[in-house]
């Protein structure tokens, strides 16, 4: 089932996301419903703060960045089958040199920026399955789960931005907020909720 993206704006969104166990609530499906929804969006990840629900769990399927050419054979074989649950993780450690990549969100639509993050974490989590895992990461990879970790910490992407920026993306981000976007995905916008 295809579940709306929440918006910006909407308070869920800056929550820091609460552990579940395995007895969460229909969490296979919820799994399930998550991946139909964030293809339907042509995402390459979603957290569960995205579709309303405070809890530590995303998931990542970066097999879109494996065409690109200007990446090593290296890296788009590291791409190319990289599908993941993460269930309640933690950075256990990020290094590496800075650099910069364009950005976007599934929940800020027609917005990209230029994000700095670190090359290399570390992160450990639950699979879907429970079972417990430690990996090191970098490049592309790295730095979508480093954006999806950020949904479940309550931060944004537009949190990163120099303030001159911010102040660039103050009407855009109000508009979004309000409904005030074609999208071609199912949304839920803060403010229309409240105009209700």
């Amino acid at each position: 089932m295809i579940l709306p993206i929440v918006a910006y704006g909407d308070p869920v969104l800056r929550k820091v996301g609460t552990e579940i166990d395995k007895d969460y609530p229909n969490l296979s499906s919820l799994i399930d419903n998550m991946w139909e929804t964030m293809y339907h969006a042509h995402g390459v990840g979603l957290a569960a703060p995205q579709i309303g629900l405070p809890i530590r769990m995303f998931m990542v399927d970066a097999t879109p960045f494996a065409d690109d050419e200007e990446l090593t054979e290296e890296e788009q074989n590291q791409l190319k089958d990289f599908k993941r649950v993460f269930i309640n993780a933690k950075i256990l450690e990020e290094t590496g040199k800075e650099w910069a990549f364009n950005e976007g969100c599934l929940s800020i639509p027609d917005v990209r920026e230029d994000v700095i993050r670190q090359d290399t974490l570390t992160i450990s989590y639950l699979d879907e399955n429970f079972e417990p895992h430690e990996e090191t990461y970098d490049g592309l990879l790295a730095r979508v789960i480093q954006h999806e970790y950020d949904h479940i910490e309550g931060i944004l992407f537009t949190d990163k931005l120099s303030s001159l920026k911010k102040r660039l993306l103050k009407g855009r981000l109000a508009n979004i907020s309000k409904g005030k976007i074609n999208v071609d995905y199912r949304m839920r916008f803060p403010e229309l909720k409240k105009a209700r």
